[in-house]
């Protein structure tokens, strides 16, 4: 049985600039088809806003507040929202509060840093 505890996972930063404990993902379980972590950026921080070709995604918002721009769709988030990314939609998540934005990131497949491609803001 695989069971992580989220104090126990090292932090490490992922291609688009967050911070991530990756609870369940190839690298470290029996799962093989999707990865979970949970992602962390400071107040006023921001993800390099990037695509992946591959995965979809799914953020779930923990705490804080944040805006989230798809595809030139931006929106207000906080805690309870989820979120779904399809693969290659540009995306890029902003913490707008005054606390650590706390979030679930499910990824299928698993997350790769060689899936994810960095953007320019003419790319939907």
């Amino acid at each position: 049985m695989d069971v992580r505890n989220i104090v126990d996972v090292p932090a490490f930063t992922t291609k688009d600039g967050s911070e991530i404990r990756e609870l369940l993902a190839e690298r470290n379980s029996c799962i093989r088809l999707q990865s979970l972590a949970e992602a962390r950026l400071p107040p006023g921080g921001q993800t390099t806003r990037h695509y992946h070709p591959r995965t979809e995604e799914i953020y779930y918002l923990l705490e804080g507040t944040a805006r989230m721009e798809i595809a030139g769709d931006e929106r207000d988030v906080g805690p309870g929202d989820a979120i779904a990314i399809p693969p290659g939609a540009a995306h890029q998540i902003t913490n707008t509060g005054d606390i650590v934005l706390k979030f679930l990131c499910c990824c299928a497949p698993g997350y790769e840093h060689d899936d994810t491609v960095f953007c320019d803001a003419n790319v939907t």
